[in-house]
């Protein structure tokens, strides 16, 4: 016997409602008998008052999700680059991993490992190879090779108090970089911790990092961490090969305090002036902000509050005051100003993909704001010269919106949004909590396949990552394979490949 509920979604009963709540007897008799219904199909008891699906209802509905289309955005033109490209990875290869744990972060990076790895005393070390790593909910980082099996190349359950939530290798895999929920930033050679801070208060969600090195392996290292705290904090330390002097974090060289926690954080280059600027998003906020890195008499003074050189809105024509946050940011991997944006948007993931519209350069500005306030003395702004200039803006950041559309990936407040590119930039690939992974071709924004078999069903996806590996093929030749990696609160980690 069908519920209520059940039997208010059949057009018939719909019908029957309408027909009788709009006294259209001799109607509702004749749909009655055509039909076969019983005799009191559509009626409304006193406590269903409200409570129960009509046709008006249906129409408004329908208007509604028209209205919200409206605010998407597809490319159009499908003979240009920026076609998804086949053929991708579909075929699912389950890692079996030393415990079952919620995995949190999954990638393959580059990673140096002792000779010996029963040796935790870092006395003879590997030279860095790429490994298939994995941080789960038991404080494991564990590495997996890349070779057909995924054996297990080595497991650390002691190095970190805490959870790890996010790691970035440096030196081509010679160290590594991790940050987990009690805060900490620890920096890990082999088996070896060489330094550990806790500067934040509360979870460090994310490290990135940027190298400047020489020929000789010298360089410059920058470092930025964002935790839970509200805080962003920045790290300077010196690259050498000389392992008799190990490296070390060192104090933060700078920090930007935020309104609300970040979301994401990135490392690019200006394309005009080169200069590194960090981009930043953070919760309740549609803006990207941009932050000078560095300024050589800020470096005298550290440590310094990073200048916010700019920001760019998301949703420039909104009228609501939060309309979602840019919860992860992925620079494309063939252009240095295109980025991709996974939203926080309820219920479903929506993904944009945006031109990053880079400030100018500060000194720029300075002489700019300079000239600005000389002509102010002289001839003060009018206020419909102000509005001209705010709307002449809201153009240029709506033009920089290139797609925006929603996923279908279904999210709550608590989910963790992740957007990764397909190594030929020819889509993206974004996560959801329902066990299913999306890829999103990148010039028409529209959702092309489907991943549903690596997964249990309705669990959460934590954790993507794409990109090209080199595998040993069984004739010992080497092969370039592009390949997924997911893990997920079904406790599995998961290797997609291409069928």
């Amino acid at each position: 016997m069908p519920t209520e509920s059940q039997e208010a979604s059949l057009a018939s009963i719909l019908v029957a409602r309408f027909l009788r709540t709009h006294n259209y007897t001799q109607t509702l008799d004749a749909f009655l008998r055509e039909a076969g219904l019983p005799a009191n199909a559509g009626q409304l008891r006193d406590k269903d008052e409200g409570n129960v699906w009509t046709i008006e209802g249906v129409l408004e509905e329908k208007k509604a999700f028209d209205q919200s289309v409206n605010f998407e955005r597809y490319g159009e033109d499908e003979k240009e680059k920026g076609i998804w490209s086949v053929p991708a990875p579909t075929k699912p290869n389950i890692v079996a991993t030393p415990t079952a744990s919620n995995i949190l972060a999954c990638s393959v990076e580059q990673w140096q490992l002792p000779s010996d790895n029963n040796n935790n005393n870092n006395e003879h070390l590997n030279a860095p190879s790429a490994y298939l790593v994995a941080t789960g909910a038991d404080k494991h980082l564990n590495l997996f090779q890349t070779s057909a099996g995924y054996d297990p190349a080595q497991s650390f359950s002691g190095t970190s108090e805490a959870p790890i939530l996010s790691y970035a290798p440096i030196q081509g895999g010679k160290c590594a970089l991790l940050t987990n929920m009690s805060g900490q930033l620890l920096l890990q050679r082999g088996a070896e911790i060489l330094d550990r801070r806790k500067d934040h208060a509360k979870y460090a969600v994310k490290v990135v990092t940027h190298e400047d090195s020489n020929t000789d392996g010298s360089g410059t290292v920058w470092i930025a961490t964002a935790g839970w705290d509200s805080k962003i904090f920045l790290y300077r330390t010196s690259l050498t090969n000389d392992e008799a002097a190990p490296m070390t974090i060192g104090e933060p060289v700078a920090s930007i305090p935020l309104p609300s926690n970040p979301e994401s954080i990135l490392f690019v280059r200006h394309i005009d002036t080169n200069e590194l600027i960090l981009l930043v998003s953070r919760r309740d906020s549609t803006y990207l902000y941009y932050y000078r890195v560095v300024a050589p008499a800020q470096l005298r003074d550290s440590p310094y509050e990073c200048v916010c050189l700019g920001k760019q809105n998301l949703a420039p024509h909104s009228n609501a005051w939060v309309a979602f946050s840019p919860s992860c940011l992925a620079l494309s991997p063939l252009d240095p100003g295109l980025l991709a944006i996974a939203t926080s948007t309820l219920p479903h993931m929506k993904v944009m993909i945006v031109r990053l519209l880079f400030p100018a350069a500060l000194a720029e500005s300075r002489d700019a704001g300079a000239d600005a306030n000389a002509n102010e003395d002289a001839e003060p702004q009018t206020q419909a010269a102000q509005a001209f200039a705010a709307l002449s803006l809201q153009n240029r950041e709506d033009a920089a919106i290139l797609i925006q559309a929603n996923t279908f990936a279904p999210q709550t407040a608590y989910s963790t949004p992740q957007v990764v590119w397909r190594p030929d930039g020819s889509g993206v690939w974004v996560n959801g909590d329902d066990g299913v992974i999306r890829g999103v071709e990148t010039k028409t924004g529209k959702v092309v396949t489907l991943l549903k078999d690596g997964h249990q069903v309705g669990c959460k996806i934590r954790a993507i990552w794409a990109g090209w590996v080199e595998t040993t093929a069984k004739g010992g030749e080497v092969e370039r394979e592009e390949w997924l990696v997911s893990g997920g609160f079904d406790k599995r980690l998961v290797v997609w490949k291409v069928e």
